[in-house]
């Protein structure tokens, strides 16, 4: 039995909807799962007409049209608060056909922070999104990518807010990386751990936060029999990482661990929920309302998303048969 696995089309103006379709279109993605296109019906439609693509003749690819925004309301590439709202209702609706256990996974194309604000909602990110729904306090963002993978402490906050660390919220974020890495596979994950100022403080010549804060959250984790270590200058272990020698490396701000990955590899990274009750994986990349509505958008990070998706769905399904 394959999984049924639901995909937001994102922001209706954007680059989602196009996308979705071309991965869908993809025949190394389209047998993994039952697709569950959680959208609208004319958006998708225009996707398909923009690519020449007809992905929802698939029997594995089924649609649950939410009618929003009407037709005619928005134009390709244009900031837009309906659309802004119809994104967010459709991020609402798989979570909850997760949360309900209709479908095995999430995945999430682009939306626009900005459409909505626009639309009177809060909004900080999708996975704080999706956390609240689920009831989760405090959740963590997994990046990866064939050839790195990095989980981040803090996101989307301030850096001055991020500075302020602490052994507890660091210590979890390992355990939560330990758990996604072996859920990927990896039987006896190598853990890195960043430290937050210049060559991880240099034994307090550039700060005692390395040592007073993410070395004892370290050493809990070593207690609990995971090889993990650190802390590292961030400047040099995530080439060590990314040549093999580490597994995971535990970032301990947004832009520490951001920037590798896309550097490194930004079509293929696929961006992971980590501490919720479901699976979400997600593109790494916005709505690109530049090229919105002509053929150009590249699927790859959905692509990758999707396949990712499909891959922790099973892993679970296994572990679970086998418990």
């Amino acid at each position: 039995m394959l999984p049924t696995i639901a995909i937001s089309i994102g922001d209706p103006a954007g680059i989602g909807p196009e996308v979705v379709v071309k991965a869908l279109a993809d025949p190394a993605v389209s047998d993994l799962a039952q697709w569950l296109v959680v959208g609208t019906r004319h958006v998708v439609s225009a996707a398909q007409s923009l690519t020449a693509l007809n992905v929802l003749d698939s029997p594995a690819i089924k649609l649950l049209d939410l009618k929003l925004p009407p037709p005619g309301t928005f134009s390709p590439g244009e900031l837009n608060a309906a659309c802004g709202r119809a994104a967010l209702e459709y991020v609402r609706e798989a979570t909850r056909l997760c949360l309900a256990g209709q479908a095995s996974a999430i995945v999430t194309a682009p939306l626009n922070k900005e459409a909505v604000t626009l639309a009177g909602e809060k909004f900080s990110g999708h996975t704080e999104f999706i956390a609240e729904l689920c009831g989760v306090p405090e959740p963590r963002m997994l990046l990866v990518n064939e050839r790195l993978r990095v989980v981040h402490v803090s996101t989307h906050v301030p850096l001055r807010t991020a500075c302020k660390i602490d052994v507890q919220r660091i210590w979890r974020t390992i355990e939560l990386g330990h758990e996604a890495v072996r859920q990927l596979g990896v039987e006896r994950p190598r853990l890195a751990v960043c430290g937050l100022n210049p060559h991880a403080g240099e034994n307090g010549l550039f700060g005692n936060e390395d040592a007073e804060y993410i070395l004892p959250a370290v050493r809990t984790a070593q207690s609990q029999g995971l090889d993990c270590r650190g802390p590292f200058p961030a400047d040099t272990v995530f080439l060590k990482a990314a040549r093999g020698e580490y597994d995971l490396v535990v970032a301990m701000y947004h832009d520490q661990g951001h920037v590798p990955m896309k550097v490194l590899d930004f079509e293929h990274t696929v961006n992971v929920s980590l501490g919720l009750p479901i699976i979400r994986t997600s593109v790494d990349h916005g709505t690109a309302f530049d090229i919105a509505g002509k053929n150009q958008a590249d699927p790859a990070s959905m692509i990758a998303a999707m396949k990712l998706a499909a891959r922790m769905a099973l892993h679970r399904v296994v572990a679970s048969n086998g418990s």
